[in-house]
């Protein structure tokens, strides 16, 4: 693969990158609480201020785009890298929110599940039927951590179900090109697990020892960890890759087959544009910066796979 290119820098740990039509994508910054459009020059503009933290982010076949809120964080800057930590005294809550691309107007849609307040919803991925999968990491704070989970809702704000629980730290997540298959990577144990799908928001699930019905896919081993995921068009799940600052493809079987790194140990997520969807446009969170590569060469003419939701 080619060299990647620096879009835009200055930003305060972007996530969520979307690819738009017109070249420029959409993303949040978390630490500043908004989302925020680069244009192709590199230009940033602020569309909507959220607070607490932005976090994943997925166009809904409405056009309007869609946020996991994780409700805020602490901030520190090590090293010239901005890392979020514990549970902030001012934390606002866990939701999810729905955000107008022309007015920037936020609604909020659903902050618990079956009386259960969501903790940290962290990425989102939309299904053919018009519907939405999330996870929700949960928070740390000094003596305990948040058990997380993953849950399915409508982008009406009429129903949610929760689809998994127990996990630790469940993260990004996708779904194969059938969309029969629901991929979820769990930061801090770096592992990457499949639920098979029955229905929408419904999982086949596997029997004990599987802490939640998930089928484990992939662990990574060594000190790294895993963070947002997209699926690209072969259905190979790539998976932004913590400390070691990658984006790692895991084949379905679980075979490793590239790792591409960057200069960022808080590689965060990745999205597919460009009009054949062989662009990768990567957030490197902890420098602040969005950077695109050539995704596809002729060693790896694989692109990315189309979003339910995305033009």
């Amino acid at each position: 693969m080619g060299e990647y290119r620096v879009i835009a820098t200055g930003l305060r740990f972007p996530e969520g990158p979307v690819w738009l039509s017109d070249g420029s994508v959409a993303l949040v910054e978390i630490e500043r609480g908004t989302i925020s459009i680069v244009a192709p020059d590199g230009a940033v503009r602020v569309l909507a201020t959220p607070g607490g933290g932005p976090n994943g982010m997925a166009v809904g076949p409405d056009g309007n785009f869609y946020v996991c809120n994780n409700g805020g964080f602490i901030w520190s800057e090590v090293g010239g890298l901005l890392r979020p930590g514990l549970q902030p005294p001012d934390y606002s809550g866990g939701r999810i929110e729905r955000v107008d691309p022309s007015t920037g107007a936020v609604t909020r849609l659903y902050d618990s599940c079956d009386g259960h307040s969501l903790r940290g919803p962290n990425d989102i991925v939309f299904d053919r039927h018009g519907g939405f999968y999330f996870t929700d990491l949960g928070k740390s704070r000094p003596r305990d951590i948040d058990h997380g989970g993953v849950y399915y809702a409508l982008a009406d704000g009429s129903r949610i179900v929760e689809l998994a629980y127990p996990m630790i730290t469940p993260n990004g997540i996708g779904l194969s090109p059938d969309g029969n298959t629901l991929y979820v990577a769990e930061t801090r144990t770096a592992r990457l697990w499949a639920f098979d799908l029955e229905a929408p928001g419904v999982a086949r699930k596997q029997p004990l020892p599987s802490p939640h019905g998930g089928r484990l896919v992939c662990g990574l081993g060594g000190f790294q960890m895993l963070d947002s995921l997209k699926v690209d068009a072969n259905g190979n799940i790539c998976v932004a890759t913590l400390i070691t600052g990658a984006v790692t493809v895991i084949a379905p079987d679980g075979r490793v087959l590239r790792v591409q790194k960057f200069p960022d140990p808080s590689t965060t997520n990745i999205c597919f544009g460009g009009p054949d969807l062989r662009t990768a446009y990567v957030t490197l969170s902890g420098t602040g910066k969005l950077v695109a590569l050539d995704w596809v060469d002729r060693d790896w003419p694989v692109p990315g796979l189309r979003l339910h939701g995305e033009i």
